[in-house]
């Protein structure tokens, strides 16, 4: 029974140190000084009450999230949460701009709510015809077929620099341009694109830019959930390495600091030490011999009484 105790406890100190070593893969939330945070079940959004959309959404794409089917139903309305403020489809019409998706609905196609729910108003941006059919599609799709082989941390938004006026009664501003940005847990990765509200024949990886450069042209702090070490890292890689087809970076991979490895050496002598230690004692305290006991005496006489009493 103690060895099985002793075995749960090492495996526990070994589990410990493995997850001491490593960042939580929780939620990424951007962190904004204005706007209004809303959150749906499978994603969220920092609504600009003066822009009338988005300053940023967020939200997980995995291999489960794009193996749905449900159907797209272009069930455009405004958003019931921030009513108030949201843009309607009637800012849009004969407008010339497309009702452009900041989380994309084929993103959400596993559950038909959370598709429905990216034609909240509040995730459109108006975008140029040819950019939102062109470039910008080919962009999300990128993103997608990298997240079949591995779960991302996505970031989507319009840039409010060089605009392009406004449409509609609600004055919805027409960004000058678009950036979207993605974290990979498993390859310690960030990558990053800025791209001009325009049609583009350009390649996708030409619009490839550090983290840090969509930070300072939205004044968004990006994945600061992320320890400052690695943060810093990733964010100012400037994806040299960035493939042909607009893919994954080769660059940008995280390295621990000198005291980290050091600390890193350290806790794996003491887990060392630890489990020798268990091992060696996992029997307990070892039980003293009882002394043997001495044989009982049965009743009646010995030898010598009856040789004594009964001589011959």
């Amino acid at each position: 029974m103690k060895s099985i105790l002793h075995g749960r406890l090492i495996f526990g100190l070994l589990f410990l140190f493995l997850a001491l070593g490593s960042f939580a893969d929780g939620r990424y939330i951007p962190v904004y000084d204005d706007g209004i945070r809303v959150d749906y079940k499978y994603y969220c959004l920092g609504f600009n009450k003066e822009h009338k959309q988005a300053n940023w959404v967020y939200y997980e794409l995995g291999s489960a999230n794009l193996t749905g089917k449900a159907s797209r139903k272009n069930d455009f309305r405004v958003d019931p949460k921030i009513s108030r403020w949201s843009a309607t489809p009637d800012d849009y019409k004969r407008s010339g701009y497309d009702r452009g998706h900041l989380c994309p609905a084929a993103d959400m196609s596993f559950n038909a709510k959370a598709m429905s729910e990216t034609f909240y108003m509040s995730n459109m941006s108006p975008q140029v015809p040819m950019f939102n059919r062109g470039i910008w599609k080919e962009l999300e799709e990128h993103v997608r077929n990298r997240a079949r082989k591995e779960k991302l941390y996505v970031v989507t938004g319009p840039i409010f620099k060089s605009n392009k006026g406004a449409i509609g009664k609600g004055k919805v501003t027409v960004p000058g341009y678009y950036y979207k940005l993605f974290y990979s847990p498993s390859k310690q990765q960030m990558i990053a694109y800025v791209l001009p509200n325009e049609e583009s024949k350009r390649p996708l990886n030409s619009f490839a830019v550090p983290v840090d450069k969509v930070e300072k042209m939205t004044g968004i702090d990006f994945f600061s959930q992320l320890p400052d070490d690695l943060e810093r890292v990733l964010e100012a890689d400037t994806l040299s390495h960035v493939s042909r087809d607009g893919g994954q970076a080769s660059g940008g991979a995280y390295r621990p600091t000198r005291n980290q490895q050091v600390i890193a050496v350290i806790a794996v002598i003491v887990i060392f030490l630890v489990v020798h230690f268990l091992i060696k004692h996992r029997g307990g305290k070892k039980k003293k011999k009882k002394p043997a006991r001495k044989p009982v005496k049965k009743p009646g006489l010995s030898k010598k009484s009856i040789k004594k009493n009964y001589p011959h």
